[in-house]
């Protein structure tokens, strides 16, 4: 139990607007400044019930007039009831300084999506230029798919020590983790966002490589005479099916080896000797024994629309397996 000689004045203060009732202490709230209400509410929360007689006393210590019955009071909570009715959350977040009332900055969004949109080359040459572990910890919050990519167009030594890294990495700290992002949005994104002109080398690539390979020759000849810019970007993304044996036999099998044979014999139907060796000799020997017998029959009475989609069919995969980095293309090979 609470006595008057034992309160404060803001303990006094408090317990009088309990006593007032809601209507009357929302009203008189708006007029105290916020060092005023804050101390109000910390009085308030220290009190416990307070005699009839003691209440009398604090009345007639502010000179007011109340009604009979506001003498058992359980202030704290009156009080909050009280605050919170009168005032906005907001207000009362300003008052306390009670942060469950401050809205929570919004925070950017990951940015691990978009890392793994980038070309595998672009973010590896980044953090090829990183520490270890640092490119540990990015490659660990990218899907595997991706970080695999990545790892490929690094250097053997390199890899290894991410990858070792890896392995034994432990949950990084959050604060850590802000620092990479940070850094990886302001350095990698944004010079993506403003520099990177590969969406339209590919977009160039893709035109081209519907060509066929005399008058695709012509067109880059053309376009080098123009002084094009950023032609390296674009003859890197360049694949003919006749390019076949100009890829490594490694490429050549990881090619391969997700082709259907009938695919692959439609293919080859017409085909130079020397580029039907190119991709026969990627296959294994069972298989390579089926396509060159039903080569053998001829290709007579077969659409040639059906066979130029097929060798369409290889060619995009090419390319898709090199944008993954699975491999380079032969210009890429050339280029180094």
């Amino acid at each position: 139990m609470t006595t008057a000689a034992t309160l404060t004045r803001a303990q006094k203060a408090a317990a009088i607007l309990v006593a007032m009732g809601k209507p009357s202490a929302s009203r008189l709230l708006k007029f105290f400044k916020q060092e005023e209400l804050k101390a109000l509410i910390e009085g308030a929360r220290l009190l416990r019930t307070i005699p009839q007689s003691d209440l009398e006393r604090i009345v007639a210590e502010f000179e007011a007039e109340f009604t009979e019955g506001a003498g058992l009071l359980d202030s704290a909570d009156r009080m909050d009831t009280i605050l919170n009715e009168s005032l906005s959350p907001e207000e009362m977040s300003a008052i306390m300084g009670d942060k469950r009332f401050e809205a929570a900055p919004e925070s950017p969004p990951p940015i691990w999506p978009e890392l793994e949109k980038l070309e595998p080359a672009r973010l590896g040459a980044f953090l090829a230029g990183e520490h270890p572990q640092t490119a540990a910890m990015v490659l660990s919050k990218l899907a595997p798919q991706a970080a695999a990519s990545v790892l490929l167009t690094m250097t053997k030594p390199m890899r290894g020590e991410i990858i070792k890294r890896m392995v034994t990495m432990a949950n990084v700290p959050d604060a850590a983790s802000r620092i990479v992002e940070d850094r990886l949005r302001s350095s990698v994104l944004t010079e993506t966002s403003t520099k990177d002109t590969s969406a339209g080398q590919a977009r160039v690539a893709s035109v081209l490589n519907e060509l066929d390979k005399p008058l695709l020759e012509e067109v880059m000849q053309d376009l080098e005479a123009a002084g094009t810019p950023d032609l390296d970007g674009v003859r890197a993304r360049l694949f003919a099916f006749d390019d076949l044996p100009l890829l490594t036999q490694k490429a050549r099998v990881l090619l391969f080896d997700g082709l259907s044979t009938e695919l692959v014999t439609l293919a080859l139907r017409g085909a130079s000797a020397a580029l039907a060796e190119a991709a026969l000799s990627a296959i294994g020997a069972r298989s390579r024994r089926m396509i060159e017998s039903e080569l053998g029959q001829g290709s007579e009475g077969i659409p040639l629309a059906d066979i130029m989609a097929a060798r369409k069919t290889i060619v995009s995969t090419t390319i898709r397996l090199s944008r993954e980095g699975a491999f380079e293309l032969p210009s890429t090979q050339n280029a180094a």
